[in-house]
């Protein structure tokens, strides 16, 4: 069975020419809402829809406008508000060293110390850094800032990270 990767949601039309907002959830937005791009669309309960290719895309703000083939007014796009955007295994870039997808990262044990603190739950893009939401167990979640001073050591095959928290970040 083929794995498939959140690269963003749709949460809005735009216009009426048939484009929409997507709020991305990757660090390779330009290339993943680009001209010829494919991308499966997913409903709200995680079922497949349909495979889409994108006619064109632009970064306004927070979020990208995309215009995908076949699709030229907004009554045959509204349908897809609230949809997941998703890109297959097949055609996620092959990375440098040193980094790594979201889905690599999310669900691996945060230590601090080398005492488990949590583990991380998702991946906030808010501006300049990710924030990465360290779910733990009686306590609110953690936000960590994904800078060098925090995130000491990444092993992404073996799910784990080791971090400092800084003082203020854990209240």
């Amino acid at each position: 069975m083929e794995k498939f990767y959140k690269v963003g949601t749709i949460v809005n039309t735009q216009g009426l020419q048939g484009e929409v907002r997507v709020i991305p959830s990757t660090d390779f937005a330009e290339e993943r809402f680009s001209k010829g791009a494919v991308l499966a669309l997913f409903d709200d309960k995680d079922n497949y829809i349909q495979d889409l290719k994108v006619k064109s895309g632009r970064s306004q703000k927070n979020f990208y406008i995309v215009k995908f083939e076949g699709f030229y007014h907004i009554n045959e796009v509204e349908k897809f508000k609230g949809s997941v955007l998703k890109v297959s295994e097949e055609h996620q870039s092959s990375l440098d060293d040193g980094e790594f997808y979201y889905h690599e990262i999310i669900g691996s044990d945060v230590y601090e110390n080398g005492v488990l603190i949590g583990q991380i739950s998702e991946i906030l893009q808010p501006g300049a850094n990710d924030v990465w939401v360290v779910k733990r167990k009686g306590k609110r979640d953690l936000l960590l800032p994904y800078i060098p001073s925090v995130v000491l050591n990444i092993d992404v095959a073996h799910h784990h990270v080791d971090v400092e928290v800084m003082e203020g970040l854990d209240d």
